[in-house]
């Protein structure tokens, strides 16, 4: 680049400058007026009362302005403080030449004539006469930014994007729309896309709010109704065009998504953490990031099952299993009542509890039907009695009597969902059930054992919570049982009962007790810690907090969702049930084996909303050299796979290397050191389960490394990426060559393959 053209960019980024420095002048504004109006708030409501009367009217009034002032500027706070960053990211300008609306100016303060300056943020500014200085990307004035095509211009001129580090502009890239530039006008650089994707990866997703092309702006910005599915190979930017649309949709009827919420829904933990960023980023922060482990409000999963084994679990068969596991009687309940009531010795056997439990089931759920179960016990007590013109008098006696409440509370005690498929453990019980052949019956069962000596979940066993807890309710506290006449009700005044050893919590700390299930299920007090409970005791960090109510959700949006079993397109579907949808995916990535399944349980979780779908076609993450040998690898397992194109080349080819077994760990350290020389970004080992602890250590070479598996690399992307043993991620993968596919292409930049000879 000559001396001259770089004066002549320069200067360009100098005028960019001055615009950018005006805008967060205003910004500076803005924030000082959100002080305000938070110490006013403050202010608000305060009373002089020293009395211990009730509030005076106008002092609830001013504690209500209170609490909204404060919660307004509070949000107006995080949201300038959020939005700071690269707050200005692009510049449009147009030619009105029909004698359209005059702009901005230029951003020297000229007059623009026919022609408009129109800058795009992150969020909307204006100045002190309430003039534009930056549009808001969501808003239909910035459509153009992403929309303008050489065949389509809209107006525009010249689309300029700003690169930004902190307030400082740094780079600007231009787009020209037209066939030739006014004579006025520089156009700088090789375009906005190309610089972008050249990009370094970090550990967490960057927006592209800057760089969105037409056919992902058109995605984002379709109807709210109904289902929108974004489909495409690899790299296609699938993911960030959804979370752009979620922002977008936010935007466009905030009422409606932030009152009723948007779910979003990833294959993993690692994903999440992946894509915090980029929501806040675009301006919003009510959206509710959960992974498929972490659906049910009350757990979270991370383990993954052994494809077998998650096969038997996602399966739609297991809600037959389900089913009659939440009609069983508790493990060790008592299977006899035997009590005198009026005079009449009433003898219950099992069968006769078992006849009562499963009438009182066909129209309750176990958790809420305690009085119902009262009843029904009651009628099948008069069953034995049968004494005319008595029988509403014993039904009260029977219910009233304290040993028919105390077994009661035993028999038909409330039952958390988690608890429920704990009893799958035992595989004679599980057989007894009838459902599964004696193979995956032992499967299941010692998915179980090993949950109990773990303490841990697996991400398969959130649904079958949820389809338990849709099938027995929540669990809910029993009435208390009455007090005898010599239970204080207040320690501080004990001293009338002439009590004189009895103290007040604050002069001294009662023991600290909780109470938790022990190995019968049963509840009991235990005298421990919390953190000693679970530390220590993996059932009790199994059923930890409480299952709560199905949250519902206006909007869905479900990444990897080619991923999902049929028993977790159930758990979404409930979240969803009046809610538009955005659903991600690529069927030659998929980990779950029975395609079609998936299918029947996608379309019932949609119901009969309208459909809309749109496919990207266009590589933006992969070097062609690496996708190449991605492509090739697929077509042999998936002939029909959606191959996007790659548009980018580095000149550097994959390295394909076979080791000796034993040299392989010494291997794997050279090539990721050799890597970490390579690219300026991230760098991933990804492995088989069979090489994890051999390999782990590679992590402590350098913090730019991380060793992970091939599921968990699900949405993801690095600089770099070190393959390890394809042959085993196949075999140990549920969805075999498929999920080789996704190890393959997370790499940017560059890629090494190991195979132990």
């Amino acid at each position: 680049m000559s001396a001259t053209t770089n004066d002549v960019v320069a200067g360009e980024i100098e005028a960019e400058q001055r615009h950018v420095d005006r805008v967060y002048a205003e910004l500076a504004k803005a924030a000082a007026r959100t002080e305000l109006v938070h110490a006013e708030g403050m202010a608000r409501g305060q009373t002089d009362r020293r009395g211990t009367g009730d509030p005076r009217e106008e002092e609830l009034a001013g504690l209500f302005e209170r609490d909204a002032l404060v919660f307004s500027a509070t949000k107006r706070r995080a949201s300038l403080e959020t939005q700071h960053e690269g707050l200005v990211f692009g510049r449009l300008d147009l030619d009105h030449g029909d004698g359209g609306p005059e702009g901005v100016g230029d951003p020297d303060g000229g007059d623009g004539g026919d022609r408009e300056v129109r800058y795009v943020g992150r969020l909307g500014v204006r100045d002190d006469d309430y003039e534009p200085l930056v549009v808001d990307w969501r808003a239909p004035a910035a459509a153009p930014f992403y929309r303008a095509t050489p065949v389509d211009p809209q107006g525009v001129v010249r689309r300029r994007v700003l690169r930004c580090q902190g307030e400082t502009v740094v780079g600007i890239e231009d787009d020209l729309m037209v066939a030739e530039a006014p004579e006025d006008m520089v156009v700088v650089g090789d375009g906005a896309l190309m610089a972008a994707l050249s990009r370094s990866r970090g550990a967490r997703m960057r927006d592209i709010v800057a760089t969105i092309q037409q056919h992902q702006d058109e995605a984002i910005r379709a109807p709210a109704r109904g289902v929108t599915e974004i489909t495409g190979g690899p790299g296609t930017g699938k993911t960030v065009v959804a979370l752009h649309r979620a922002a977008y949709l936010l935007y466009s009827d905030r009422r409606r998504f932030e009152s009723g919420g948007v779910l979003v829904v990833g294959p993993s933990a690692a994903y999440t953490a992946y894509i915090e960023r980029v929501l806040p980023s675009l301006g919003e922060d009510s959206v509710v990031l959960r992974s498929v482990g972490d659906v049910v409000a009350g757990m979270t999963a991370q383990r993954l099952d052994p494809p077998a084994t998650a096969a038997v679990k996602g399966s739609l068969r297991i809600r037959q299993l389900l089913s009659r596991l939440s009609r069983l009687a508790i493990p060790g309940s008592p299977d006899l009542l035997r009590v005198f009531v009026m005079g009449h010795a009433i003898r219950l056997e099992k069968s006769d509890l078992d006849r009562v439990r499963a009438q009182v089931l066909r129209h309750h759920h176990r958790n809420s039907s305690f009085d119902a179960a009262a009843q029904a016990l009651a009628e099948a007590a008069w069953a034995q009695v049968q004494v005319p013109g008595e029988k509403q008098e014993f039904v009260d006696r029977f219910v009233d009597s304290g040993d028919v409440e105390a077994f009661l509370r035993e028999w038909w005690r409330p039952v958390d969902p988690r608890e429920m498929l704990l009893w799958l453990a035992d595989e004679a019980l599980v057989l007894r059930l009838g459902v599964l052949p004696g193979a995956e019956a032992a499967l299941l069962a010692e998915s179980y054992r090993l949950a109990l000596r773990e303490g841990t979940w697996s991400a398969s066993d959130v649904a079958l919570v949820d389809d338990l807890h849709a099938r027995v309710g929540t669990v809910v506290d029993l009435p208390s049982e009455e007090r005898g006449f010599y239970e204080i009700e207040e320690l501080e005044d004990a001293s009338q009962y002439g009590v004189a050893a009895l103290r007040s919590g604050r002069d001294q700390a009662p023991p600290r007790a909780s109470l938790e299930p022990d190995e019968d299920g049963f509840v009991r007090a235990v005298e421990a810690t919390a953190s000693e409970r679970i530390s220590h005791d993996p059932r009790t960090r199994l059923l930890a907090g409480r299952i709560g109510s199905v949250e519902e959700y206006a909007h869905v949006l479900v990444d990897e969702a080619q991923d999902l079993s049929p028993m977790q397109w159930r758990m979404l579907g409930r979240r969803g049930r009046w809610a538009s949808w955005t659903v991600v995916g690529d069927l030659a990535q998929a980990s779950w084996s029975d395609l079609e399944e998936a299918a029947q349980a996608r379309e019932e979780a949609f119901g009969s909303s309208v459909r809309r779908s749109f496919h990207m076609d266009t590589n933006y993450r992969n070097a062609r050299e690496i996708f190449a040998l991605a492509a090739r690898m697929i077509r042999e397992h998936v002939p029909d796979a959606d191959i996007p194109e790659a548009v980018r080349e580095t000149g550097h080819e994959p390295v394909e290397l076979s080791v000796p077994r034993a040299a392989l760990p010494e291997e794997a350290r050279e090539a990721v050191v050799a890597l970490l020389g390579q690219v300026d970004g991230s760098v991933a080992v990804i492995l088989p389960e069979a090489w994890r602890h051999a390999l782990e250590p590679l992590s402590r070479l350098d913090d730019r490394v991380l060793v992970i598996d091939p599921l968990s690399t699900k949405g993801l992307e690095y600089d770099a990426t070190l393959v390890v043993d394809p042959d085993a991620i196949v075999a140990e993968s549920p969805g075999g060559a498929r999920v080789l596919y996704v190890a393959l292409t997370r790499a940017a930049h560059r890629l090494t393959v190991l195979r132990p000879a």
